[in-house]
């Protein structure tokens, strides 16, 4: 029946799934009429044996977003700036390769992804308190990605450059602005940013392909946009407060649809301020998800239903793992269906597929499209910072429609969705992993 909890089916089925999906250890919590169930499987790190506990610190990656989101909205709530506030107003030294957006980007652009500054620049700028500072001086080369507000593309470096903008306007480092802003206001304990002390914690090792990752985490100054670690507890709080139940007067504006992504099969129909927006059922569902070296978070807002769920995750087959625990604890809770994830047609589709054959480039990333005996083959190579954390990605895309496609790289279990379009001025993108990518040749 939905509705009731039963903490040893619960106990028991994370440690099933985990198994299934090759993860090595895994949190999960979730509140559902007002109680908080927390469940955790596995170990923290293969090489030492270390057990996952309820209380083991996770990379939670973007879903920091959302964080850095509220932290903005906080000061718009203060009257400190307004979301249509132009970046250069606050941070007058600001700038990217395209003089017009330069002057006109907003923060609503920076936190709905809508900015066109292309999004992939992970630097290391050191360790220090003006890290953060030095990474947004190194944004004044970025080309964009497309035009400004034209479409949505996943921007890491916008988040990094609000996080500035949050450190001009409380004087303090952003890792100390968020502490004092959400993490201390709402009693969270296991919410740290540092490795220093995520350190006096049992914390999780990422791990790739089965083994631990070569790199603990990211550089600090990708701090805005991923470096929150947490257990899955402390996320939930999050999200709780984002119910009206702390933090902000009127957390409903981060639910208001922004802009429509043009790849909905991947994570949600909408953007709204740092949230990710979806319809199930009828049911409004607000959604984060953060990948980072070998970790993997997701958190899921029911606002109609009071519910909230994490689950922190450090390596495996993430994406599965993620949806088929979805799949379950909402169906069990609320009896609530969580759409499928898209896969290929019963009847195959024919489309003209030439016409998509090509070169796609952004920061970050280059995709190749050829034709090989009438299918679409894609391969997909990291470039700049994280060239080498990545093997290129290579495998065949089988049409949906005429715009829509899905493929599945070798040995994995889920399907990934890829959407061709073309900008309202006839530039031709594809949207694949939240991110548009131009047709350069």
């Amino acid at each position: 029946m939905a509705g009731t909890v039963d903490p040893g089916r619960w106990h028991a089925r994370l440690g099933e799934l985990t198994a299934r999906y090759e993860v090595p250890g895994a949190g999960l919590a979730f509140l559902h009429e007002g109680e908080v169930h927390e469940f955790a499987a596995g170990v923290l790190n293969v090489a030492t044996g270390v057990e996952t506990t309820t209380d083991s610190l996770f990379q939670i990656g973007s879903v920091t977003k959302v964080w850095t989101a509220t932290q903005i909205m906080l000061l718009v709530e203060q009257g400190r700036l307004t979301l249509d506030t132009p970046v250069v107003e606050v941070l007058p030294e600001f700038k990217v390769a395209d003089p017009e957006v330069t002057k006109t980007v907003t923060l609503r652009h920076l936190l709905t992804h809508t900015s066109g500054i292309d999004g992939d620049l992970f630097l290391d700028t050191g360790r220090g308190d003006d890290c953060i500072e030095r990474y947004v001086a190194a944004c004044a080369d970025l080309a964009q990605n497309h035009p400004l507000g034209a479409t949505q593309s996943y921007c890491n470096s916008g988040f990094t450059v609000a996080g500035r903008v949050i450190e001009r306007l409380t004087g303090k480092v952003w890792d100390a602005a968020l502490r004092e802003q959400v993490i201390e206001p709402l009693g969270l304990t296991h919410t740290w940013t540092l490795p220093e002390d995520v350190l006096r914690f049992r914390a999780a090792m990422g791990h790739m392909e089965g083994a631990p990752a070569p790199v603990w985490g990211l550089m600090r100054s990708a701090g805005p946009a991923g470096l929150i670690c947490a257990r899955a507890a402390d996320v939930v709080a999050f999200g709780r407060a984002h119910l009206g139940t702390g933090l902000l007067a009127e957390p409903r504006a981060m639910w208001e649809p922004q802009v429509d992504i043009p790849n909905p099969h991947t994570l949600g129909k909408q953007w709204g301020i740092g949230w990710i927006l979806d319809e199930w059922q009828g049911h409004r569902v607000l959604s984060h998800g953060g990948n980072t070296i070998g970790q993997a978070a997701m958190l899921w807002v029911i606002p109609d239903t009071g519910t909230v769920a994490c689950v922190l995750a450090n390596g495996g087959h993430t994406a599965a793992f993620q949806h088929a625990l979805a799949t379950e604890l909402f169906g069990e809770l609320l009896g609530l269906e969580v759409p499928p994830v898209l896969g290929p047609p019963a009847v195959p589709f024919e489309t003209d597929v030439e016409r998509y054959a090509g070169v796609y480039e952004r920061a970050g990333a280059r995709i190749t499209l050829t034709v090989h005996d009438g299918t679409l083959r894609l391969r997909m190579e990291a470039t700049g910072a994280l060239a080498g954390m990545q093997p290129p990605m290579e495998f065949d895309l089988v049409p949906v429609d005429d715009t829509t496609f899905v493929g599945r790289p070798e040995g994995q279990p889920d399907w990934l969705s890829a959407v061709f379009y073309r900008l309202a001025d006839g530039t031709p993108y594809v949207h694949l992993g939240v991110r548009a990518t131009p047709k350069v040749a």
